[in-house]
């Protein structure tokens, strides 16, 4: 399936053009087509697109004739002293620096991170329900983001073979004073590894360490 994208702002600017053209199977969902035009987007921006003018959600299905746009975030709405948070799973290597990058704020006076990293043995394989997965962990990030007043709060988990010494989790987070960026990062890393979705095989062996329990 042929479709056209519209880009603005600095997704413009960074493709030079106005517009990209995708091919996409039949089938294809709107977050399909974000993941192929994600490379444009500086590390931590979140993309949106638009489906015949109106905000689709990731899970939409495409049609041949769709009007699409790809939409960064835009310069009003809540204001700069909304919380933000970002949550992904991904295949590729994770990066530390964009999430850091990503809580970064005025506000915050301390940015308290996590990296979990394979280690002892050559690799891991990680398997995810990731449908699953990204709206849960957007719940936990947000539950940590009100109760330790964070004034962002983002979690990136791969799936997939992770070499050793290679992250298979991050957690980054601000606050305004260190007390709450040390403990809203440790309950976002202690909540998911409790009910997150994510499974890990080490040497031939699927490890189950712990039953989620509904919320």
């Amino acid at each position: 399936m042929h479709v056209t994208v519209k880009l603005f702002a600095g997704l413009k600017e960074r493709a030079g053009a106005s517009s990209v053209d995708l091919e996409l199977p039949d089938g294809a969902r709107v977050k399909d087509a974000i993941a192929a035009i994600d490379h444009l987007a500086p590390p931590g921006m979140t993309l949106v697109l638009a489906v015949n003018r109106v905000y689709a959600a990731e899970d939409q299905v495409l049609s041949p004739g769709d009007e699409l746009a790809v939409v960064p975030p835009v310069s009003g709405g809540a204001g700069d002293d909304a919380p933000r948070i970002h949550v992904a799973v991904r295949e590729e290597p994770l990066s530390l620096d964009a999430l850091a990058g990503f809580v970064a704020d005025p506000r915050a006076g301390a940015v308290v991170t996590f990296d979990g990293r394979t280690r002892d043995v050559p690799f891991l394989d990680y398997e995810a329900y990731a449908e699953m997965a990204e709206p849960l962990l957007t719940e936990i990030a947000a539950a940590a983001v009100e109760r330790h007043g964070l004034c962002a709060a983002a979690v990136e988990h791969r799936v997939g073979r992770v070499a050793l010494g290679e992250a298979s989790v991050l957690v980054a987070v601000s606050a305004p004073h260190r007390p709450e960026a040390f403990l809203g990062a440790r309950e976002i890393i202690d909540v998911l590894k409790e009910r997150a979705p994510f499974w890990k095989k080490e040497e031939g062996a699927w490890k189950h360490e712990s039953v989620p329990r509904p919320s």
